[in-house]
């Protein structure tokens, strides 16, 4: 029989395994939308498979005899993968240190079971071969919880793991082929989610880029050469750039709006910007334009109603903390620069954003709409958002307020019905507004039900073109659901639909 020390260090199996998949493999590293993890993804669905089989044996019978035999086979095999595993993950990605020492108590663990269960094992192995039907209770019904969870997990895994060369990007250079001449370009805010992208097309087009970074480790992967810098007063005054474009800032939705939060969001924003105009004023030759990163929630919590660069906003915090930030912008138009501020929707991305937040759920068909589902989001596929930042480096044109949106903003249920769509999925859960309304108050007001129906006005009036003008052709080829197809699309019709699938409310 087992005891019940042995259990207690299974559960504890479980226990860490879980947490190493929901929060490592999940939350933080996304392995399943990773093409680099192809190969990782399929030993992990195969571990997964085999834990199973254990799970269940061990939960629900005694294998006796040359059944015993295949039992103490798999947990051998087990040892085996994990050590490729663990050789595969060094050759192809930096662990995080929990995720390390998370491994390590893995794999203690998993050596006392081994030393545990070999008494039982070798007594099984003894008897005559059958297998025998046990019940230990909770413990049975936890192993089966167990099993289900980590099947469930192997299938996924492998199935990510034949998507994975679909979901390899384009040629970065692509995206910033329009630029006239080589440029000597200042970035801030580089080592984020659409800096490292936006980094790549222009290194990869062959433009001079700087990125400040206060943290250096953060700068790893960039696409190279580039010059490094961890605080603009490292640059010398005969420093020769043509463009900045900042996108540096505390993240918005990564937290409780905390007083300090909205301090640190705020402050991370002005503060950043009189850096900038700091450098600007010492420099000998001073760049032509600054692209600054704002974000729709200038506008406010709105219906409905189509909103471009000339309205008027809807009080409330994320609108104060863009207007702060686009004033501190615009103060540098008095030393000479064009100043964009681009007011970004929410860009789609496997990377990072909300999108890669909410793979993990639509891919288990745990997705939905939030609240009623009828806030307007409006959002802009990765590519398209990197293409319109470089656009408006050489658009003499463009100043001021640019929505950097799609042509065609959806409800948040249409969104959701899109993204199941893309995924293979249902989509029938709807998570209720009461709760996140008291857990997170302005926040879940704000971002989670709230939306604004956003148009790329002046976008369309600088004759930029959209490749993912509907968010059916962005999320298809974001998730590798197809091949990326190229759907530019100008300024749309008046009263004419972009795409009769979705439509906005």
């Amino acid at each position: 029989m087992i005891d019940n020390l042995l259990w207690s260090l299974i559960a504890l199996q479980i226990a860490m395994g879980a947490f190493d998949t929901l929060y490592h493999h999940e939350l933080t590293e996304r392995l399943a939308w990773r093409p680099s993890q192809a190969r990782e993804l399929r030993l992990h669905a195969v571990r997964n498979l085999f834990y199973a089989v254990i799970f269940l044996t061990f939960g629900w019978s005694e294998p006796h005899g040359v059944l015993a035999w295949i039992l103490i086979a798999l947990l051998g095999t087990e040892i085996c993968i994990t050590l490729w595993d663990f050789v595969e993950e060094d050759m192809t990605r930096a662990l995080p240190a929990s995720e390390r020492i998370n491994h390590t108590l893995l794999a203690l663990n998993y050596g006392a079971i081994l030393v545990l269960a070999a008494p039982v094992l070798l007594t099984w192995v003894g008897l005559p071969t059958g297998l025998v039907a046990a019940d230990h209770g909770v413990w049975s019904w936890l192993c089966l919880i167990a099993a289900v969870g980590v099947a469930l997990f192997a299938l996924r895994d492998w199935m990510a793991a034949t998507r994975a060369p679909r979901l390899v990007a384009r040629d970065a250079a692509t995206l910033a082929a329009d630029i006239q001449r080589r440029k000597r370009i200042l970035i801030t805010g580089g080592t984020g989610f659409v800096g490292r992208r936006l980094v790549a097309a222009l290194v990869g087009a062959g433009h001079d880029v700087t990125v400040l970074t206060r943290n250096p480790q953060k700068a790893l992967g960039l696409a190279v050469p580039l010059k490094i810098v961890t605080d603009l007063t490292d640059l010398a005054d005969d420093t020769k750039l043509d463009a900045i474009i900042n996108l540096a800032g505390e993240p918005v939705a990564d937290g409780l709006w905390t007083a300090a939060k909205r301090r640190r969001i705020i402050a991370s924003r002005v503060d950043g910007l009189r850096d900038i105009d700091a450098l600007v004023s010492r420099l000998t030759d001073r760049p032509e334009v600054l692209v600054s990163a704002s974000a729709i929630g200038w506008y406010g919590v709105r219906d409905a109603t189509p909103l471009d660069e000339e309205d008027a906003p809807a009080a409330c915090f994320t609108h104060e903390s863009c207007r702060l930030a686009e004033a501190a912008a615009e103060a540098l138009e008095d030393q000479g620069l064009r100043v964009v501020n681009m007011r970004i929707g929410l860009v789609l991305g496997i990377e990072g954003g909300l999108l890669a937040r909410l793979l993990t759920p639509f891919e288990f068909g745990l997705g939905g709409p939030i609240g009623d589902g009828r806030q307007i989001m409006s959002w802009i596929a990765l590519d398209d958002l990197v293409r319109l930042i470089v656009h408006a480096i050489d658009a003499f044109d463009l100043s001021g307020p640019v929505n950097a949106t799609a042509p065609q903003p959806v409800s948040n249920a249409e969104f959701s019905r899109a993204l199941s769509k893309a995924l293979g999925r249902p989509s029938f859960l709807r998570v209720p507004a009461w709760p996140l309304r008291l857990v997170l108050g302005d926040f879940a007001r704000e971002i989670l039900l709230g939306g604004q129906n956003v148009v790329p006005e002046k976008a369309f009036a600088s004759a930029f073109s959209f490749e993912f003008p509907t968010i059916g052709q962005a999320l298809t080829a974001t998730l590798g659901s197809a091949g990326p197809k190229s759907g530019v699309q100008s300024k749309p019709r008046d009263g004419a639909d972009l795409t009769t699938e979705h439509r906005p409310a």
